[in-house]
């Protein structure tokens, strides 16, 4: 099943409990552990500027939008196997739905 529009409000409670201490999603925010997120969608794997990413992540090819998160966020080292990203993922369609509308609303 491909992405639905999800509830944001959710999302944001999952970024903070589940991204947040990997990720930032602010223009201009530094880095951490995983890259920056502002301005992901659209954007090609292994492409934001100063950050070191694998060459997995570089190599896969894929521009981020709703499907392709949609798909990576279920089980990310099996959608980039060699991804340094430890995150094990969100089984629930709902809560990448979710995480997703978040997303769209954070990193624009």
């Amino acid at each position: 099943m491909p992405y639905a529009p999800g509830d944001a409000s959710k999302g944001a409670s999952l970024f903070k409990t589940r991204c947040a201490q990997c990720h930032t999603l602010g223009a201009g925010e530094p880095h951490k552990v995983g890259p920056n997120l502002h301005g992901v969608f659209g954007r090609h794997t292994g492409k934001a500027e100063g950050y070191s990413y694998t060459a997995a992540n570089i190599n896969k090819g894929i521009v981020w939008d709703e499907n392709t998160l949609f798909e990576y966020l279920e089980n990310p080292k099996k959608y980039i196997p060699g991804t340094k990203m430890a995150f094990a993922g969100l089984k629930k369609e709902k809560e990448r739905n979710d995480l997703i509308a978040h997303l769209k609303e954070a990193t624009k």
